[in-house]
């Protein structure tokens, strides 16, 4: 085929690294869902709300981490409303 672009090279097809990309990780997340629109519905709007929840953990100190993510999960109170709505099981 004159029109397909033919690539090679050794890490082209490395499984290792082809994980770690952002299409592979959207596509494992979506496992779980029974339909292609249901997960890509959710991680669209996931997407923008979880670097929220994960800080870069490996450069920061235990007491800090601690300190952000309450500072974090405040802020995400505040923006859902979530204060002092009871603990269902």
């Amino acid at each position: 085929m004159p029109s397909v672009e033919h690539r090679s090279h050794k890490g082209l097809n490395n499984r290792a690294e082809n994980s770690h990309q952002p299409t592979r990780q959207r596509e494992r997340a979506m496992r779980g869902f029974r339909s292609a629109g249901g997960a890509e519905c959710f991680l669209s709007s996931f997407s923008g709300i979880s670097p929220h929840f994960r800080p870069r953990r490996h450069l920061m100190a235990a007491p800090d981490y601690r300190a952000e993510m309450t500072v974090r999960f405040t802020i995400w109170e505040q923006i859902t409303g979530a204060t002092g709505l009871p603990i269902t099981p």
